[in-house]
């Protein structure tokens, strides 16, 4: 695994050159550590889930910073949250120095509210998530993504066959993209892995994060959630199936998405029509983990599952997002788009660079009569051209503003 290369690694050299602190966030074993050391293999790194680290940090954080000015990582930076506040003064003796440091977290509500409170302008954070697919396959990131680094042009599309073919993307997308399983050739390793993983995630990282939850209610939440994976979470059918209050069902899903678990899509509104459904949309980040979850275990299994659209779709989105995580666009945004008379949009994408409609199709041939719903949100907001991405062979128009990429181009 430390000889994969990652799309994020180019970006984090960039960010070092502007801002003293980097912090690498997500999911547990997505590989937040290895790209850190990878990248600065020379620096000094402390593990705050090591004891003897987290004992030399803590006992005396203020001369641990003496010793240690720069050129540091620090993991899991959590676990101590006296730390932010230290750094900060550390930072502000040498404001112009940059580069300085990194840190890693795989707790988002915690590492976000202490980033919040003690070093906003001192520090730029990345989400890392689970491999995509290139880095599977160790090809460059797709040319797609240099559609979004101006405003959108349809001379910046893609042409031609895919990058990487249906077959391939398959795998990734059957597996997911955590690293040490995916990347093993035992079958047996592989689901023992994410037994393991899943049930950690439960019993050590929930438990420790909110003590007071019940972990079998939330255990059958996660379950629930992998069944409503691509759709729009009604919280008051969710609470009634739970057995608990809309509160406690919005509270857990605000804990699986901050630890990266779940991704919460918000409702597309700024043209404040009436007619939007404005409830959110989610799925399981990790389409491996979702599969595990719902015990699909093969290609085959998963073609006949009733979920393999929806599964797809999340894919896709996930892919699409890993990838522009990894640019350097800024101030862009994922949304769904719906309304009360059906019309749906899988993605729509807004930022500096426009606003990007994406329908996302299991199939090979999309008829145009599928199209109608993203051929209005394009002519009613004037929008360049919108994208439709399924599992056909090549790149072509199938209308004047629609065009088709395969989903092996993402």
């Amino acid at each position: 695994m430390t000889d994969i290369k990652r799309n994020m690694a180019s970006k984090l050299e960039t960010l070092l050159e502007f801002f003293p602190i980097v912090s690498i966030v997500g999911a547990r074993q997505v590989g937040k550590t290895t790209l850190a050391r990878q990248i600065r293999p020379d620096w000094h790194y402390f593990d705050l889930e090591n004891p003897y680290d987290y004992d030399r940090i803590s006992q005396d954080p203020v001369l641990f910073f003496q010793q240690y000015s720069d050129r540091v990582i620090i993991d899991e930076a959590q676990r101590y949250p006296v730390l932010f506040q230290v750094l900060r003064g550390v930072i502000d003796q040498q404001r112009k120095k940059k580069g300085r440091f990194i840190l890693t977290g795989s707790s988002s509500p915690l590492l976000l509210q202490n980033i919040t409170e003690s070093l906003a302008g001192r520090i730029a954070i990345v989400e890392l998530g689970t491999l995509k697919a290139n880095e599977y396959y160790q090809v460059p990131l797709s040319p797609f993504y240099q559609l979004f680094e101006n405003k959108l042009d349809k001379n910046c599309l893609p042409t031609g066959v895919s990058l990487l073919t249906n077959e391939q993307m398959h795998l990734i997308w059957l597996k997911g993209g955590y690293p040490e399983p995916v990347l093993s050739s035992n079958a047996m390793l592989y689901q023992l892995w994410m037994e393991q993983y899943y049930n950690a995630y439960i019993s050590r990282d929930i438990a420790q994060l909110f003590p007071r939850l019940n972990q079998m209610i939330y255990n059958r939440f996660i379950y629930m959630l992998g069944k409503l994976s691509g759709t729009i979470i009604n919280k008051s059918e969710l609470a009634r199936a739970l057995e608990i209050s809309e509160t406690s069902v919005r509270e857990y899903i605000k804990i699986a998405n901050g630890t990266f678990i779940w991704r919460s899509l918000p409702s597309f509104e700024s043209d404040s029509m009436k007619t939007v459904i404005k409830m959110p949309k989610g799925h399981l980040a990790d389409t491996g983990l979702l599969h595990h979850v719902l015990r699909i275990n093969s290609t085959d299994d998963l073609f006949r599952d009733p979920q393999v659209g929806r599964s797809f779709e999340s894919f896709v989105v996930e892919e699409i997002i890993k990838g522009l995580q990894a640019t350097l666009a800024v101030n862009w945004q994922p949304y769904y788009y719906r309304t009360r008379n059906g019309a749906e949009i899988d993605l729509v994408l807004q930022g500096d660079f426009g606003i990007l409609p994406i329908e996302i199709k299991y199939g090979v041939v999309t008829p145009r009569k599928r199209l109608i719903a993203l051929d209005n949100f394009i002519k009613e907001r004037n929008l360049p051209f919108g994208i439709v991405i399924n599992q056909s062979k090549e790149c072509y128009w199938l209308t004047e503003n629609i065009i088709q990429i395969p989903v092996g181009w993402i």
